[in-house]
């Protein structure tokens, strides 16, 4: 039998995508042998960009419940309470489990971890590495034990083009590598770990190779998905023409740090009670405002942080120093920018998806916790509990060996495509404009019409500016049919939230 591919691999499970949820899923499958295909080196994506740090109940004054009413109240009323159950009791065990790792939390003089407050949260719950590398260290930790578990073994710099099923049943993925081989790696679990969609928008704090590729994968598989028209804005991104988008983490304004326009104006004060620690919402939406408006906005934390600034912040400090900026003595240009999807594919509480033999973890997946916006610094929490819930259940399900059948052929990647940069480009300016902090009807209209004129520019073989298409048009038409504004999906002609059971048109 003859087969389009270069490769055949098999394993007991495929994980696609190298960072926190994927890698901690693949850990917590041993013994089962585990095939990890990643874009490019292990330990990439957006998590190794994670400034903030991750939020746990580990103060005395502090408990998952209060972490679970903040998660809710920032989520617009549409989190599903057992997923913010877990995800909030789990977080202390998990944080545990992250330092036997080898993880290293910043302590202080008493050897206690320093906690850090954030936008939406009641008390101070956010552990932070290197000031603001916290997700940088989680990686450092987790690519270390990846590299030493017998069990895991790595496909890197392989593009991994779709789903493989038989019948209803999801047992394997295509990908296509750097050098132009093609693999066909064959087994009874995926796990989706793909990140989120932030590279779909002409402005994102998101790595260049988060592209909504495993949205789109199992969009084309038919899996269920979920919230795609939720996409959080990061308010403070540093807007000093880089693409992408360097973020100026939520932390420097949990320490004190001020929004003003360049009038002088702290206009977050009178705006909202929590003024700048509002919810990211509210906070982008603000801002917003301000530069539709034709102002300028700036973060200001010469006061908060001055000097102390290198040491504080070491990351936003060399960042704003490349671009010329000293932060200690001048305020810094800022902007939002597209950084988080709480939607994705749906799964349970273990990660299952709804197409039997697939799971999602991390960015990629919505498992409901977030609701309608995320909570500043639950991404890398969601990703480590429910990585580790899933990777137990995939352990624990087992599956005989997947054969080969001629079916399979139809599954080939096809070659790698040539220069797609002006449709992409195309895409992100279409989503920026239509898709991106405040909608209207007819814009989000407009952007399904283009996106499908796009999507016949490119040619049928897999490709990440396929993805990108994709992915735009169903958040676009997520968007478009939900008619009121909830959480980050803010709607210009319906801006108040629709009476309970009338979220969404028909």
């Amino acid at each position: 039998m003859r087969y389009p591919f270069d490769r055949l691999v098999r394993a007991d499970a495929v994980v696609v995508g190298s960072g926190i949820g994927g890698l901690t899923a693949a850990l917590a499958m041993a013994p089962r042998r585990v095939l990890v295909i990643t874009k490019g080196d292990p330990g990439g994506g957006s998590t190794p960009w994670a400034q903030g740090g991750i939020a746990a109940a580990v103060a005395a004054a502090d408990s998952p419940a209060d972490h679970a009413a903040d998660t809710v109240a920032v989520g617009g009323g549409l989190n599903d309470p057992a997923a913010v159950e877990v995800l909030t009791a789990d977080a202390p065990r998990r944080v545990a489990a992250l330092e036997a790792l080898g993880v290293r939390f910043d302590t202080g003089p008493d050897g206690k971890v320093l906690l850090g407050r954030e936008g939406g949260h009641q008390h101070r719950r956010v552990l932070h590495s290197g000031g603001d590398a916290t997700g940088a260290e989680m990686m450092r930790a987790l690519v270390r034990a990846a590299a030493a578990a017998a069990h895991v073994e790595t496909l890197p710099f392989a593009f991994a083009a779709d789903l493989v099923r038989d019948g209803a049943r999801v047992v394997g993925v295509t990908a296509r590598t750097d050098d132009g081989e093609k693999v066909l790696a064959l087994a009874p679990a995926v796990v989706l770990g793909t990140g989120g969609i932030g590279r779909l928008y002409a402005n994102t704090t998101n790595p260049p190779e988060v592209t909504g590729d495993g949205l789109a994968m199992a969009a084309r598989a038919a899996a269920a998905l979920a919230d795609l028209e939720f996409v959080q804005f990061h308010p403070t991104a540093l807007a000093s023409g880089r693409d992408p988008m360097a973020l100026l983490t939520e932390a420097l304004r949990g320490e004190g740090a001020v929004l003003v326009d360049d009038a002088g104006d702290r206009f977050m004060v009178g705006h909202h009670p929590d003024a700048e620690l509002a919810p990211r919402d509210v906070v982008a939406r603000a801002i917003w405002a301000r530069l539709e408006a034709g102002r300028r906005v700036y973060l200001d934390a010469t006061a908060a942080v001055g000097a102390s600034f290198p040491e504080r912040f070491p990351t936003v400090f060399a960042l704003c120093r490349e671009d010329g900026i000293d932060p200690r003595v001048e305020p810094v240009p800022v902007a939002p920018a597209a950084h988080y999807h709480m939607g994705g594919v749906a799964t349970g509480l273990d990660g299952r998806a709804s197409l039997p033999g697939l799971w999602a973890v991390g960015e990629v997946s919505c498992t409901g916790a977030h609701g309608a916006n995320r909570l500043a610094s639950n991404s890398l929490l969601e990703a480590t509990v429910f990585g580790q819930r899933a990777g137990e259940a995939v352990r624990a399900a087992g599956a005989p060996p997947v054969e080969a059948t001629a079916a399979f052929a139809a599954a080939d990647p096809g070659p790698a495509p040539g220069d797609l940069s002006e449709v992409v480009a195309q895409v992100r300016r279409t989503m920026w404009h239509r898709v991106g902090v405040v909608r209207d009807g007819p814009g989000l209209t407009a952007a399904v019409e283009r996106l499908g004129e796009l999507e016949g520019r490119l040619p049928p073989a897999a490709s990440e500016a396929r993805n990108m298409v994709e992915a735009g048009r169903l958040i676009a038409r997520a968007a478009l049919a939900r008619g009121e504004s909830r959480g980050a999906h803010f709607r210009s002609d319906f801006p108040a939230p629709a009476p309970p059971g009338e979220e969404a048109a028909p």
